[in-house]
Formats: structure tokens, C-alpha cells, sequence
């Protein structure tokens, strides 16, 4: 471009972008913008940078200074929200606009702390519908420059955060939905060979290419006027748009192993992978934060894992952020008064998820759900086949189908959970299939305790659907023969209660039957029916001890007679009834007396028989 005409666009030097006001050739030139605002009013032509010449429709996006700390010495941008550089608030503006919405916005304060040092790689695993991609909708607000998102988060509690303004629309915010990339690569691919069988490499590769490409034409397009070394490569550029600009990026990855879910990549795959992530993340100071968000752990390869940068927060070490996915006890207690429904009854269906120094945490979707819907039912589990937890459980491992027994029958196990690779198809162990559970939300593990649990009714119930479909028809006998047995109970029964205990024992035989331990989740599994009316605890305190199942009827069934079932092991069912009394541990269900059962249960190893009393104790 030789000299400037009117209407020519061109650069000022401190970066702005302006039409120039003048017809000459040398000299000074008035630049302005299209709303009329004067940039400069004469200004050499040597001091102007030429960017293109006038068109027969003039356009001009519009441009947000950057915060101070980065005025001096960046290039102008174009400043537009992007589906991958700077998405903007619109995602998280749908979460507010929710009928039900959660205040997890002091997460931010988290990442305040932890951005633009040594600690700021992040990977939050989660199952499925626990909220994952609304944190990452939130942080993408927060951060994104060229939006003014103050007001948005003004109402909640990182407002009152004294980093609350520190970082907030400063940065430039990258987001990559890897289970899109995926789905994209694989309709290329198929498109390509024209049938649906994609060699698992090729998948990889072109998955990363799509990144690479979309990626790079956005960033290149808000700073067309850098020289770059290798525009082609993210990673450079990404290098040299922060060594001009000195303004970090946010990375934002959801989803991010998918690929490992729900294609079977092969090792060759995943190291590719896994080495593309370390190849952008690892020792770049362009990163001021890295947060990714999957159902699985980071993959190891051997003892070590593959991206060791990354502070991970899982299902089964949470640490610090286990209140910032899901929603906590005092989180839904104050939305069950809020929508009018039991905290009892949402308990008893949704929680079970239960981290040291920390509240429980629930499944948001089935709470949400059940508020909105005035209902309980099996939200979560219905999002996706119970194929996906009948694959694992039949497998062949010793002690699997015994270990899965004693779950069904209210009781935990000790797992050992080291030795699983954080994929779904590598197991070497029941263990390993075990520990796989918990991070797909199937079970809930006690760190302090090293044992495993079914966390609530709703995901009990998924268990039994699959156990049926697996063809374990003992089990399965067990449960359907459970609605009897109760009832036999409440009509104080004793000898079918008793022959109907022994057959579960011989339908499932669970676990070495030598202790009152063993015989606890016997009995539990032949009582499954009553969790349609009652809430089950074991262990609980009482009187001057802890009886070993208490009963309580639920609030819709309180026409139903509590319970109190004690277990005796080789001694007498007269022996339970009167531990029960000496202990005093009706004092505990003191409000249900008159409608109170008492139930002694003993099993005699020599005879190979149980036996049961039951008594209804009467008001005084």
C-alpha cells in the first residue's frame, strides 16, 4: 500500500485501529473511527502501519482496552468471542437462568490462588451429569477477556473473595471439548475411508489436527498482525503470542478422556495422546492455568502418571474441592425447604458420597431432578444403560461376585485401589474393577477406611437391574423373595424369617460365613425390599451400645413398625432379643413405641441352621 486514501485502515502506535480522514498521499492524516471517535487528529504518515484498503461496505469490530498491567506494548485484536479462544459468559448465563442453580462460584477462588504457579494444573475427575462442564462454563466467564462479567458474578460468593478482581476478564481463555474434537475426527475419518472402521492411530492423529487447525485459525485471526515462527504449530504460537502480549492463558479441557471411554485407541494411541498434552502444557509459561475435567484419573503408564504436572481431585482423594462438584448435605437440605420436599427422602435416594473432613456430596442431576419433577426416581442411572455396570461385574476375578454380594447386603469392603491404570479396559484385579466403580459413580469409597460402599437406593437399584440381566439367578431369588420375608416379619413370623434367612445364605453363599460380620450382610441382602419403606442403618448408637440394623420407616410409610434387628453367632435367637433389652437400645426408638419390633437372629455353625425371635414391644 503506497501512501493512504480515505477510509484506509491503518494501526496508531499505541495499537488502536482507526479509518484515515484525509485524500492525500504524504504529509498528517486524522484517523477515527467509524462512530466519529478521533484517535489522532495529525499524525505522521511514517507513524502509521498500514493494515488494508478501503471497501465499498466499511466494518469495525469493536475493541476493550486490556486491564493496565497489559496496555504497554501488545498488538490490537480483533476481540470477538470465539467457539475456542474467549467463549464469553453465554454458558454460564444458562446455568443462572436454571430454576435450580447452586452458588459454586468460590471454586474461582481456588484457582485465584493457584494461577500462574507451580500448582496450577488442575484435573477434576467426576462421573457423569456431577456438574463438571458448569465449573468449566463458570471459569470461562470469569476469565475471558473482552466481556465485563463483574456484574454477573457480583450476587455470589467469590464477590466477597479478596481475589475476586484479580484475575476476573484479564485472560485469554481457551476451551476444548475433547469429546467434540472426537466426534468430529471420527466423521472425518469415516467420511475419508467410507466405512466405519477407523484404525484407532488414525483416530488420534486426526483428532489432534482438528485441534491444531480450529484452534490456530481463531487465535491467528484476534492477532493477525504477529510474526509468527511456525503458525502451524499451537504450541509455538501460543509461544509467541504471550512473549508479545505477556497476557497468560486459560486452558480449559473438558472431557478430557474420552478417548480413552469410548474408543479403544490401543497404547500407540494413547501415548499420542497423552504426549500431546504434555507437549502443550508441560514447563509453557504461556499456561496461567491448565483446568481439565473427565470421569477418569490421569492414565499412568507403569507407577507414574503420564501428565505429572497435574494436581488431581478425584472420587477417590477429593482433598480441598470435594464441596465444588455436586451438591453438599447443607447445599440440598436448604433445597428441599426451598421446593417443599422431605430432606429425608432425598437422603435416602441420592446421597451416599462421602469424602473425609467434608460434607456428602450428591448427584446434582438426581436432585435436581426429584426437586423440579416433585419426584424420586432413577434419574441419574437412567442417563445411561446398566450394560455399562453388568460389563464389569461379571468379570472372572476372585472374589468379584462375593464382593459385589456383600455391597448389595448394606455392607463396605476394603479395596485396594494403587494398582488401577485410570482406564476401563486394563484390570488385573477385582480391585482394579472394583476401583473403577467409584470413579464412575457406582460406588462410594472411605479414604480414612480404605473401604467401598453402594452409596444410595437409586444406584441399589442398578445393581439388582444388572445382577438380573448378568443371570445371577441366586441373588436375584434372594431379592424377589425379600417382600416376603418382610411381611412374614411384620406379623412376627419367626420360623419363616428364619428358613427364609437360610435359604439367601445358600442361594448367594457369600463370603466366609464364620462371624456375625458375615451373617449381618446375609440378613441385609434378605431384607432388600425394605428399603421401599424404611431408611437402614447398621451399627447404630443406641441405649449403651450399637444395634447391629435399625429400621425406621420412612415418612411415607409411617404405618410401618420400626425395627431393631440383632445378630447372634452361635449362641441363641433368645440371646439377641435379651442383648437388646439389657443394652436398652429401644431407648433410641423411644417414639415408635407400641409399633416397635424386636428381632433376635442366630446361627448355629455345628447345626448348620438359623433361628429367629421376634417381640413387639408395647408403649409403657
Amino acid at each position: 500500500m503506497h501512501g493512504y486514501q480515505l477510509f484506509n485502515r491503518a494501526c496508531i502506535p499505541d495499537g488502536r485501529k482507526g479509518f484515515i480522514f484525509a485524500r492525500r498521499l504524504s504529509g498528517s492524516f486524522g484517523v477515527r473511527t467509524l462512530d466519529g471517535t478521533k484517535l489522532s487528529e495529525r499524525i505522521s504518515r511514517k507513524e502509521l502501519k498500514p493494515l488494508e484498503r478501503r471497501k465499498t461496505i466499511l466494518t469495525e469490530r469493536s475493541m476493550r482496552l486490556p486491564p493496565p498491567a497489559y496496555r504497554q506494548g501488545y498488538p490490537p485484536h480483533n476481540n470477538l468471542m470465539g467457539s475456542y479462544l474467549n467463549p464469553g459468559a453465554d454458558w454460564f448465563k444458562l446455568s443462572l437462568a436454571s430454576e435450580i442453580y447452586v452458588d459454586k462460584t468460590n471454586l474461582i477462588s481456588y484457582t485465584n490462588k493457584v494461577f500462574c504457579s507451580q500448582q496450577r494444573f488442575i484435573c477434576i475427575s467426576r462421573p457423569r451429569r456431577f456438574g463438571k462442564s458448569m465449573a468449566v462454563g463458570m471459569l470461562a466467564a470469569y476469565y475471558s477477556r473482552d466481556i465485563e462479567s463483574k456484574e454477573l458474578f457480583e450476587p455470589f460468593k467469590i464477590s466477597k473473595s479478596p481475589s475476586f478482581e484479580s484475575h476476573l476478564n484479564e485472560c485469554n481463555v481457551i476451551y476444548l471439548d475433547m469429546q467434540e474434537f472426537l466426534t468430529k475426527a471420527g466423521v472425518a475419518l469415516a467420511d475419508v475411508s467410507q466405512s466405519s472402521k477407523i484404525k484407532d492411530p488414525a483416530l488420534v492423529k486426526a483428532m489432534i489436527r482438528l485441534i491444531e487447525e480450529l484452534v490456530l485459525d481463531e487465535l491467528i485471526d484476534e492477532y493477525p498482525d504477529l510474526k509468527y515462527k511456525n503458525a502451524k504449530s499451537l504450541n509455538e504460537t501460543l509461544k509467541d503470542i504471550f512473549n508479545c502480549t505477556r497476557i497468560p492463558f486459560v486452558f480449559l479441557v473438558d472431557e478430557w478422556d474420552c478417548i480413552f471411554r469410548t474408543s479403544d485407541i490401543g497404547d500407540d494411541g494413547q501415548k499420542d495422546y497423552l504426549d500431546y498434552l504434555r507437549l502443550l502444557f508441560k514447563d509453557r509459561a504461556y499456561v496461567g492455568l491448565a483446568y481439565m475435567t473427565g470421569i477418569l484419573p490421569i492414565k499412568k503408564y507403569g507407577r507414574h502418571s503420564a501428565l505429572n504436572m497435574f494436581k488431581e481431585f478425584s472420587m477417590t482423594a477429593p482433598l480441598n474441592l470435594a464441596e465444588y462438584v455436586g451438591f453438599t448435605d447443607s447445599e440440598v437440605r436448604s433445597l428441599c425447604e426451598r421446593h417443599g420436599m422431605s430432606f429425608e427422602e432425598i437422603e435416602k435416594w441420592y446421597d451416599g458420597y462421602s469424602f473425609p473432613s467434608a460434607e456428602h456430596v450428591y448427584n446434582p442431576l438426581a436432585v435436581v431432578s426429584a426437586l423440579t419433577d416433585k419426584c424420586l426416581m432413577n434419574y441419574w442411572s437412567a442417563t445411561e444403560t446398566f450394560e455399562a455396570l453388568k460389563d464389569y461385574i461379571v468379570l472372572g476375578f476372585d472374589g468379584l461376585k462375593d464382593t459385589v454380594c456383600r455391597l448389595m447386603g448394606g455392607g463396605s469392603a476394603k479395596i485396594r485401589i494403587g494398582g488401577f491404570q485410570n482406564d476401563m479396559s486394563t484390570f488385573s484385579s477385582a480391585d482394579d474393577v472394583l476401583t473403577l466403580l467409584m470413579h464412575l459413580g457406582y460406588l462410594n469409597y472411605n479414604s480414612s477406611t480404605k473401604e467401598a460402599s453402594i452409596p444410595n437406593d437409586e444406584i441399589m437399584s442398578e445393581f439388582v437391574t444388572s445382577i438380573r440381566s448378568a443371570g445371577w439367578s441366586g441373588v436375584i431369588k434372594a431379592v424377589e423373595a425379600s417382600q416376603a420375608l418382610l411381611k412374614a416379619t411384620w406379623r412376627k413370623d419367626a420360623a419363616t424369617v428364619a428358613n427364609a434367612v437360610g435359604a439367601v445364605h445358600a442361594e448367594t453363599s457369600i463370603l466366609t460365613y464364620n462371624d456375625e460380620n458375615a451373617l449381618s450382610y446375609v440378613v441385609s441382602l434378605a431384607y432388600y425390599a425394605a428399603r421401599e419403606y424404611y431408611t437402614i442403618t447398621r451399627e447404630m448408637p443406641a441405649g449403651e451400645g450399637f444395634a447391629d440394623l435399625v429400621l425406621i420407616p420412612s415418612p411415607a410409610h409411617q404405618d410401618k413398625p420400626a425395627m431393631i434387628i440383632e445378630l447372634k453367632w452361635n449362641k441363641t435367637a433368645q440371646t439377641a432379643i435379651e442383648r437388646i433389652k439389657e443394652k436398652n437400645y429401644p431407648q433410641a426408638l423411644k417414639a415408635y413405641a407400641g409399633n416397635l419390633l424386636i428381632v433376635g437372629i442366630n446361627y448355629d455353625k455345628v447345626a448348620k441352621i438359623h433361628s429367629c425371635v421376634i417381640e413387639e414391644l408395647q408403649a409403657e
